[in-house]
């Protein structure tokens, strides 16, 4: 495993609708580790194994996260903002943000105080972010409407091989599908396998939407983040029994495919992996969603990593979990065929 590139990829800022830094990252990464790496207009950053081939297989991870959008400025100096994504507001009073400027990197403290502490029905428009400015006029020098804005935080590793950072949901995936084609490129892969970054999940999906109408794959494994129900997670009747360092997470869900879904649990019976099942009885919530609807319709399958407390400033994910998923998925990608039959009968 890479270390030194995902926690590069942790350490990036790359909000919804502002992900081009993080982006350009994972595109030098993958020149030489790739056939070819091309980047659209929306820039979702490709990389291609075989792109001759006529069987065409999609892996897509989002490079965007969650965060706020700077929406006013106060006479008195402070942001005022509104959210990308689903927040949780009643986590930013008292933290460090940083600000994501056309001229870099303005270091901000979201106001708190007993008062503030006491309202369960915080909004993002309630948050003020102190950046030290003088008043608006001040303020306006430095920032302008529309720039967006992270937690302050690090990635750090904690015990038994567990990390703990922001918005692993989902930089981990878009890492984990660019591994898993230079790892399948290297073990012979015979299909055309894409892995794609993509922008605006978690607000818009037009970054999923803008790579597979143009890749037009004939089968889409969509790689994101799941909801454990260890420590703090969500009950087992919800989705099921999912813990972290127990596996990739395979979901169940009207949508999937089940054909891929068990040449899936082939792939890791080989590899003697273990994995965990998820039910899901509506829309997954990932780029696999807006994938099937492309085109003619793209059959599609959904991988996960179990995180614990998504969408807050200090998730929890396992490194194992993490290298599993990648070597499931080069597994994968090496055992399909060009000639694979998708029909159920």
């Amino acid at each position: 495993m890479n270390e030194e590139f995902l926690f590069e990829l942790l350490s990036t800022g790359s909000v919804s609708g502002n992900e081009a830094e993080l982006e350009k990252k994972i595109y030098d990464h993958m020149q030489g580790r790739a056939d070819t790496v091309s980047v659209d207009e929306l820039g979702n950053v490709t990389a291609a194994v075989n792109p001759s081939a006529p069987f065409k297989v999609l892996l897509a991870g989002h490079a965007d996260e969650i965060g706020l959008m700077v929406s006013a400025v106060g006479s008195d100096g402070c942001l005022m903002v509104t959210h990308i994504g689903g927040i949780y507001p009643t986590t930013y009073p008292g933290h460090k943000v940083r600000v994501y400027t056309k001229n870099g990197v303005v270091y901000g403290a979201v106001a708190n105080s007993r008062e503030i502490s006491k309202n369960k029905e915080l909004e993002a428009s309630d948050l003020r972010i102190d950046i030290g400015a003088k008043d608006r006029e001040d303020a306006l020098r430095y920032v302008e409407l529309g720039d967006t804005v992270t937690f302050d935080t690090d990635v750090r590793r904690l015990l038994n091989d567990r990390i703990s950072g922001r918005a692993l949901d989902d930089r981990v995936g878009a890492y984990i599908v660019m591994e898993a084609l230079s790892k399948a490129k290297e073990k012979g892969a015979t299909v055309g396998c894409y892995a794609v970054s993509t922008t605006g999940e978690e607000t818009t999906g037009n970054g999923a939407y803008f790579s597979a109408s143009r890749i037009r794959p004939n089968v889409c494994i969509a790689v994101d983040v799941t909801y454990t129900s260890d420590n703090c997670g969500i009950g087992i009747a919800e989705t099921g029994d999912v813990s972290v360092g127990k596996g990739p997470v395979i979901c169940n869900n009207p949508s999937i495919h089940k054909k891929l879904n068990a040449l899936l649990r082939s792939c890791a019976a080989k590899l003697n992996m273990d994995i965990q099942t998820e039910a899901a009885s509506g829309r997954t919530g990932t780029d696999g969603d807006t994938v099937h609807k492309t085109g003619i319709g793209v059959p599609f399958a959904l991988v996960s990593i179990p995180l614990r407390y998504m969408h807050n400033p200090a998730e929890v994910a396992s490194l194992k979990d993490i290298q599993d998923c990648i070597d499931l998925l080069s597994e994968f990608l090496i055992s399909c065929t060009q000639d694979m039959d998708l029909k159920p009968f």
